[in-house]
């Protein structure tokens, strides 16, 4: 006689009909097994059962099925119950034996109320994710004889936590490995220290910002780090994220504080989207030029709770840019400023002085002859030497230049005749200098010819120019006609 028969006919019906997988099962051959094993000394049941995974199997044959509803059938893909019954072993195998275990230790240790999260598999081959609930039937708690079983299929919601957990792993994924530096930070406290000042009726932030600098420095130390990525840790060379943590004012300082500035001023005006080039350091002092994209995540604009900060590292485009800059105003071979550079230097002072400027006009004495004698590298050698004392002479903002092959310049701004002589001077003591230096060495001795002109403004400078090199033939015709031979040039 089955239990449900000495129930009226509407539980039956209701036991029939119920949304949820529902079983009806004897235990109690499960009971006289556990009883068995209690005599014979058992007291660990799960360390029993793993150290042999036939009294595992010995343990579900002692299940028996009396009942299921037509949930169940429809859940495991049955057509009858005998059919289900007979393919226990196909519902009922796989990665649920851990579970399986914990579920005979809960009725070892007395607990004849319980639930499992477990695995089993339909007929047809899906894997199945139930939510377990088990129950002793009041009455037969002294042999197990009748135990109801109900089943949830969870199946869809486990899916679903495992592609979050998934869904998080690959976004922590692409935020670790990403190859630019990645910084999740909390700017919630600088934004209340904004909206504070607001509601004081501050309009004008960048005076207030004038008055107040120390507001900078405050708003700074608000910011919260929570998190940064791999790629950060090797661009500021540090060893962890603690200790990158524990470092930040060695990052962030310098000129960072007027971009900091700046981005306040931003956020005043409602940017939570901004782009700019900055300056930051490596823990070990180097610097690291950056271009920074801040975006407050739109789900936190109400709070600026989430700032994602993207960096990347631009220090070797900025040292081309700064190569390509060097070259577009420097002579390669001697290091001074080129003619471009020169030419701009020439009509800036002819537009706006300040006056008196003077200038020299310098001719390198015997290139040709070098160049003929002993070859162009000679000849180089001496350009870079005149380059050497030509780049001591003077100091921004006159600029040393090289303006041809073998001609030089220096534009002297508020300079006179007498300052002009000075350096005119200067150049002939390092000019021995130099060549004491390299006595024995390259076998040439430098030698230059200077020609000196000052204008007042009252006249063009390529007047003056004209002037600085008529002076400098002369005193080159002056340093043939002393060496007793032919002008070379």
């Amino acid at each position: 006689m089955s239990f449900l028969s000495t129930v009226p006919t509407d539980f039956e019906a209701m036991f029939d009909l119920a949304p949820v997988s529902l079983w009806l099962e004897d235990f109690s051959g499960l009971h006289q097994l556990f009883d068995r094993w209690h005599s014979e000394g058992v007291e660990n049941l799960g360390a029993h059962l793993r150290a042999d995974a036939l009294r595992i199997a010995e343990c579900m044959g002692q299940l028996q099925v009396l009942r299921v509803n037509d949930t169940t059938l429809k859940l495991f893909a049955a057509s009858t119950q005998a059919e289900l019954v007979a393919n226990l072993g196909k519902i009922f195998r796989g990665d649920m034996a851990d579970r399986f275990i914990h579920e005979m230790e809960q009725l070892w240790n007395g607990v004849l109320s319980y639930e499992n999260r477990t695995v089993n598999y339909a007929l047809d081959g899906r894997r199945l994710d139930v939510h377990l609930r088990v129950r002793v039937l009041p009455g037969h708690e002294a042999t197990w004889d009748r135990v109801m079983i109900s089943l949830d299929d969870v199946t869809a919601q486990v899916q679903a936590e495992r592609q979050r957990e998934e869904s998080a792993v690959y976004a922590q994924n692409l935020f670790e490995h990403s190859p630019v530096s990645l910084w999740v930070e909390d700017f919630s406290a600088v934004k209340r220290l904004l909206d504070d000042i607001r509601n004081r009726g501050i309009v004008d932030f960048n005076t207030f910002l004038k008055v107040h600098p120390e507001f900078i420095t405050r708003c700074m130390q608000e910011i919260r780090v929570i998190d940064v990525n791999q790629e950060t840790l090797r661009m500021f060379g540090a060893p962890d994220k603690k200790t990158l943590l524990e470092n930040i004012p060695r990052i962030f300082r310098g000129e960072m504080r007027d971009s900091f500035a700046e981005q306040l001023q931003d956020l005043w005006a409602g940017k939570t989207l901004q782009h700019r080039e900055v300056v930051n350091y490596s823990l070990k002092g180097d610097v690291v030029n950056i271009h920074m994209q801040f975006n407050v995540l739109d789900a936190h604009l109400a709070e600026w709770d989430m700032v994602l900060v993207s960096l990347m590292d631009i220090t070797a485009r900025k040292k081309a840019e700064a190569y390509l800059e060097f070259l577009g105003k420097h002579d390669v071979l001697t290091q001074l400023r080129n003619r471009t550079f020169y030419t701009e230097e020439l009509n800036r002072l002819q537009r706006k002085g300040p006056w008196p400027v003077s200038v020299l006009s310098i001719d390198l004495n015997g290139l040709k002859q070098v160049n003929d004698e002993d070859g162009h590298a000679a000849g180089d050698a001496l350009l870079r030497r005149v380059g050497e004392v030509l780049g001591k002479v003077v100091d921004e903002p006159a600029w040393p230049a090289r303006v041809g092959g073998d001609e030089f310049a220096i534009l002297l701004p508020v300079t006179d005749e007498r300052g002009a002589q000075a350096v005119r001077d200067r150049i002939l003591t390092l000019l021995e200098l130099n060549n004491q230096f390299y006595a024995g060495r390259s076998g040439h001795t430098l030698s230059l010819a200077i020609g000196i002109a000052t204008c007042d403004g009252r006249e063009s400078l390529d007047a003056a120019l004209v002037r600085a090199d008529r002076a400098m033939y002369v005193d080159k015709a002056s340093h043939y006609s002393a060496q007793g031979v032919e002008r070379h040039r």
